[in-house]
């Protein structure tokens, strides 16, 4: 099968997260992606499981392997004027540049989009920002955790009520970031393909916290408020919140249509009367009397561990969830059938599992199994497949290690 990016080469100049997931989903699609890093490594391919808070003493980033897997790693110190001519030597040989350095950086280093296309308008550069390229917070340093989760209002409405601000956890911004960088440059090479010319393809943190939050940011925009928090004692459907088990476990109802549902859903908590009750004959009666309902909700519910009501509840066909740990959600076996996890063998960490590509294609079998770069791997061979001269490559090589 052939691979739908073969052939195309791709430079990323980038650290964390964001844009190296990127290069990865178009490393996964076929792409030559050679990876720009500095020569000690960047922090995120030292985070440790341990470093993170996990009781695990596994000796590299997983998350690191994840999201540079099957690149080719070239170790450059850009302060080093011969580092960023022989990187220019590399640019010239490519056709997409990522990045999620800062604009006035960019410049710095001649790495800016004006200054690469100039002679190669055929080239195409996605850049990645907290705040968008132009503007007064262009050049300002940023996260997922500031840009995309607390400016954009994320993180004060997904809260309960009489709660702080809710906690996101790494790389969620970054990874909606990473698809919505791919999604862009794979339009730019179509319409590179049809006229020859490239394009620079702009992606904000902050714009994809309103994306990926659309259906509220969209009401807000129109009406000027903020959408009035879910409580779940009194929730506007009851079918449509979460539970307490007796072992103090959750189980989480979506039936938004909660008609359709609520003859099956009184059967599976095996009280068939209440689809009889006048007080939530319908949904507009289950609204006006929902806190007393979830009070009986949380009666039933109350009864058995989260393990008993497992077959009651898929015994209608209701649309529920347990709520796992991450520990166990990692061991589903229906994620495991379709593969969603894939097993890298790296050649210094061993075996492990990841989490494989975030979508499949029938024509071309996307593994995500390929390990990530040992640091400066690649150094030389990318050098001189750049036409870079044996005596610069063996100073920068020296340099890198």
């Amino acid at each position: 099968m052939t691979a739908p990016l073969e052939g195309i080469k791709v430079v990323e100049i980038a650290s964390f997260v964001a844009v190296p997931a990127a290069g990865a989903l178009l490393a996964d699609m076929g792409a030559e992606v050679i990876k720009v890093e500095v020569p000690w490594g960047e922090i995120y391919r030292h985070s440790t499981p341990r470093l993170a808070g996990f009781d695990n003493d596994f000796p590299a980033g997983p998350p690191f392997q994840m999201d540079n897997r099957g690149k080719r790693s070239l170790a450059l110190d850009l302060a080093l004027p011969q580092a960023r001519d022989a990187l220019a030597r590399v640019i010239e040989t490519a056709d997409i540049v990522i990045s999620n350095v800062l604009p006035a950086r960019l410049e710095k280093y001649g790495l800016d989009p004006q200054t690469l296309r100039a002679n190669r308008p055929e080239l195409i550069v996605a850049r990645l920002s907290g705040y968008g390229p132009e503007g007064d917070r262009a050049n300002d340093p940023a996260f997922d955790y500031t840009a995309f989760w607390a400016l954009s209002g994320l993180m004060d409405h997904l809260r309960d009520l009489d709660s702080p601000p809710g906690w996101m956890r790494p790389g969620v911004g970054d990874h909606s970031a990473a698809m919505a960088m791919v999604t862009g440059i794979l339009a730019a090479l179509r319409t590179r393909d049809a006229g020859g010319e490239g394009q620079v393809v702009d992606v904000a943190l902050q714009q994809i916290g309103y994306y990926i939050n659309g259906n509220d940011a969209a009401n807000s925009l129109v009406t000027g408020e903020t959408p009035p928090r879910h409580d779940r004692k009194a929730p506007r459907n009851p079918l449509w919140n979460h539970y307490e088990c007796q072992d103090g476990r959750w189980l989480f109802l979506v039936m938004i249509d909660s008609d359709r549902y609520w003859s099956g859903f009184a059967k599976a908590v095996g009280h068939p009367e209440l689809a009889e009750d006048a007080r939530f004959s319908n949904a507009v009666e289950r609204y006006r009397n929902g806190r007393e309902l979830v009070s009986l909700l949380d009666a039933l519910f109350a009864e058995r561990p989260l393990e008993q009501w497992i077959a009651p509840m898929n015994s209608e066909r209701l649309i529920w969830a347990p709520v796992r740990t991450l520990a166990e959600a990692v061991q589903d076996e229906n994620a495991m059938q379709t593969g969603m996890f894939a097993t890298v063998e790296h050649p210094e960490y061993g075996t492990f599992r990841t989490v494989a590509p975030p979508f499949k294609m029938s024509g071309y079998e996307m593994t995500g199994d390929n390990p990530a770069p040992v640091l400066a791997a690649d150094t030389a061979d990318v050098l001189a497949e750049a036409g870079v001269d044996d005596e610069t490559i063996a100073l920068l090589v020296a340099a890198s290690s």
